[in-house]
């Protein structure tokens, strides 16, 4: 068998194995484990946001009268600020599995894509002898990405979308074959019609395109030309102006997005999320904040030193958007950057002081997720009125 197959199913095993280890005390039901209690059973799983939003998309297609007929208490335009990428690819399982089954399908489904994808990334541009171990820390760190693949969300999909376009477009420059710009597009515009910062993928990859040209003092036609080259990346603003001409069809309004009520916490000044009377904020407790903003940005800095450019540009520019969030949950919303800033510090990351300690991190990692699985769910008594 050749390594990379074999590799590629390790990856599929562990990807199950510590999906199921998050899932095995739900589907016990236990009353108390390490404190914590399992007796609502696997419905918790269900329940967590924000995957039946995902779900109700699915079932309605954002049409506001039949978002209205479901047992749930948001308004028709807070649907509008979750794109439908993640809900289309659930409609298309939902005939055979089900709506509630095919959403976890896709979260775990995705989250093996994603880390093949990731294992590629660092065999084949060489970023790591250790491509399987950082994989496989890939699966769990960081801990709210352990969260999100274990549970319905779009951020899986995401991800793993992003990562497609990120390789491709690496090969793309390694190699300037037609076909990797042509994957770049095709995976940026899934990234784009997924969530709403796909967009940053575009601009990440421009400002990358504006650099070299400068820094390479191009000629006007040698400008033209390069441009030519990278043109089938226009896909993933096209995407973004399909999701909205779809809101025009179904909301009468091409802006619903921005009308999607406090759903959208871009905010200025910058560093909004430490100011607790913002809505999503409320706390003093944001120290973690601060580590996930030097880490990104040391990490994006490091990718830099390491001449991995476009990787620094979509960290970079990731973050400067992030830091106009106003959420307590930025460690979720800076997910996209994640696999690069693993990457980015891999050789501390395959260590083995580092693996010394990974033992008492995996036991903390694993409390915490559960303890957040716990109480992120929706009020919705009868999960089976979603299926």
């Amino acid at each position: 068998m050749h390594k990379t197959t074999k590799d590629f199913l390790i990856i599929a095993f562990l990807t199950i194995g510590v999906t199921f280890l998050i899932w095995l005390p739900h589907l016990l039901a236990l009353p108390s484990f390490w404190g914590l209690n399992f007796s609502n059973g696997f419905a918790t799983i269900y329940r967590n946001f924000d995957g039946l939003e995902y779900v109700i998309i699915a079932k309605t297609w954002y049409d506001p009268n039949l978002i209205a007929s479901v047992p749930q208490l948001l308004p028709a335009n807070y649907f509008a600020s979750h794109f439908p990428g993640y809900s289309i690819l659930i409609a298309l399982f939902a005939p055979v599995l089900g709506f509630l089954k095919s959403m976890l399908l896709l979260s775990v489904g995705s989250t093996v894509l994603a880390a093949w994808v990731f294992y590629l990334l660092v065999k084949d541009f060489r970023l790591s002898s250790h491509p399987l171990i950082l994989t496989a820390l890939f699966l769990i760190l960081p801990a709210r990405w352990l969260i999100v693949h274990s549970v319905g969300s779009s951020e899986p999909t995401f991800i793993f979308f992003i990562l497609a376009a990120v390789y491709s477009f690496m090969r793309f420059e390694q190699s300037r074959k037609a076909l990797f710009i042509i994957l770049t597009g095709l995976a940026g515009f899934a990234a784009q019609i997924t969530r709403p910062p796909g967009i940053l993928l575009f601009i990440a990859f421009g400002f990358f395109i504006v650099w070299r040209m400068i820094s390479q003092k191009m000629q006007f036609t040698s400008i033209i030309r390069i441009i030519g080259k990278y043109s089938l990346l226009i896909f993933i603003p096209l995407a973004l102006l399909a999701v909205f001409f779809w809101y025009s069809l179904t909301y009468q309004d091409f802006w619903a997005y921005f009308k999607s009520g406090d759903n959208i916490h871009l905010t200025l000044p910058p560093f909004q999320v430490f100011n607790i009377n913002q809505f999503w904020v409320g706390d003093i407790w944001l120290e973690d904040i601060v580590y996930i903003f030097i880490l990104g940005f040391l990490g994006g800095i490091m990718l830099w030193k390491q001449k991995l450019y476009p990787m620094a540009f979509f960290v970079l520019t990731y973050l400067l958007a992030s830091i106009l969030i106003a959420h307590r949950d930025i460690s979720r919303y800076v997910l996209p950057i994640t696999p690069f800033v693993l990457i980015a510090f891999e050789k501390v990351l395959t260590s083995k002081e580092f693996k010394i300690i990974l033992p008492i991190i995996l036991v903390a990692i694993y409390l915490y997720a559960q303890n957040f699985i716990l109480s992120n769910t929706a009020p919705i008594p009868n999960i089976e009125l979603f299926d």
